[in-house]
């Protein structure tokens, strides 16, 4: 839920500041406090590698904004993630709604995804604009629900039926009713369903599309009540949630004082999940270089990990070449190596990916 920074250096961030034995004895308590789980079948165990949504479009490239450079790609690949969620912006790659794709922009987004496919990522190609295009929000007489669907049928056609490739139809809706964003995620499906792309979609609500407040609210506007009504022809889509640990669940502090609401939050979704027959995926969830929040993590990723037949998976926010060493959550390595993080997910079973099927990637919506 961060904004992403603005920054003009191409540089992968440094820092001195942590100590191996910092991370040894972190690393214990970790493993003292974090519940234990089975990832015997994986599934999307992921990144948000950010940086093609910096600037303000349409912006300089390498100045502005980036895609994710090699060292980074195989950095994470290494690492045993098998997933990366891409963020970039849909004015920049469309400038004009119902309009052709800048040429330039389309390929550098095409050359990233192939990079990605290449080093043996799924890719979750993800517009970072929060339901709005030139800060007017869909369903608005400035940008009609008609071009959101527009801007999905001509992006569905350019990765149609790649498996490899999964649809994610916008970051975290805001501040608009949940029925007019269900109308225009409808409308974004049906264009890419006529692209004739059968990808796997994933599906926001609005308000965030926080998992703590997906069942909030009142039942007729819930995103759990309205959200069922999402219409696939090709029946393949699951709902993306993102949730975080500090006092309002924003992801802006490095606190996670409500850690364990974070968890129960998600167990609550998942079991809305079991209950009407639908997949999920955890688009974003991060935490600070702390005991409480490194043991958030872990039990967060745990509860995904532990659920295969509803949840097709996890990426953390955030890493990605131009994030500071100061951010928080960031888990872009530093000059010592691996952020504490990464250890957390690795504790709460997530990474290295295990190989083998997982039901919830094969399963179809009830």
């Amino acid at each position: 839920m961060q904004k992403s920074p603005q920054i003009g250096s191409a540089g992968v961030p440094r820092t001195g500041d942590r100590s191996r034995r910092h991370l040894l004895r972190l690393s214990a308590t970790i493993v003292a406090l974090a519940v234990t789980f089975d990832a015997s079948a994986s599934c999307l165990r992921g990144i948000n590698l950010s940086g093609a949504e910096f600037g303000e479009p349409p912006g300089v490239y390498t100045k502005d904004y980036i895609y994710p450079s090699d060292r980074t790609i195989e950095y994470f690949t290494a690492k045993g993630f098998n997933s990366v969620r891409l963020p970039f912006l849909w004015e920049r790659l469309q400038p004009e709604l119902m309009k052709d794709f800048d040429g330039a922009e389309k390929d550098r987004l095409a050359s990233a995804v192939a990079e990605l496919k290449t080093a043996g990522m799924t890719v979750i190609l993800d517009p970072h604009n929060y339901a709005r295009y030139r800060g007017q929000v869909i369903g608005s007489d400035a940008v009609p629900e008609a071009a959101f669907g527009d801007f999905w049928k001509r992006l569905a056609a350019q990765y149609k039926n790649d498996k490899s490739v999964l649809f994610g139809l916008m970051n975290e809706p805001h501040d608009m009713p949940a029925r007019q964003w269900l109308s225009a995620a409808n409308a974004a499906i049906a264009g890419i369903r006529e692209a004739g792309a059968d990808n796997l979609v994933l599906v926001p609500g609005t308000n965030w599309t926080g998992a703590h407040s997906w069942e909030s609210g009142s039942l007729e506007e819930a995103n759990a009540t309205v959200m069922l009504g999402v219409k696939d022809p090709g029946e393949n889509y699951a709902y993306e949630v993102h949730q975080y640990m500090d006092g309002n669940f924003s992801g802006t502090s490095p606190t996670c004082e409500r850690a364990g609401d974070a968890v129960a939050a998600l167990k609550s979704v998942g079991a809305w999940l079991e209950k009407n027959g639908k997949r999920g995926f955890l688009g974003e969830f991060a935490g600070a270089a702390n005991t409480e929040c490194m043991t958030g993590i872990a039990n967060m990723a745990g509860v995904v990990n532990a659920d295969p037949q509803h949840w097709v998976g996890w990426t953390y926010w955030v890493a990605g070449d131009w994030w500071p060493a100061t951010e928080p959550m960031n888990i872009q390595p530093s000059e010592d190596g691996d952020r504490l993080q990464l250890k957390a997910l690795e504790l709460g079973g997530g990474v290295p990916a295990p190989s083998g099927a997982c039901p919830a990637l094969e399963k179809q919506p009830g």
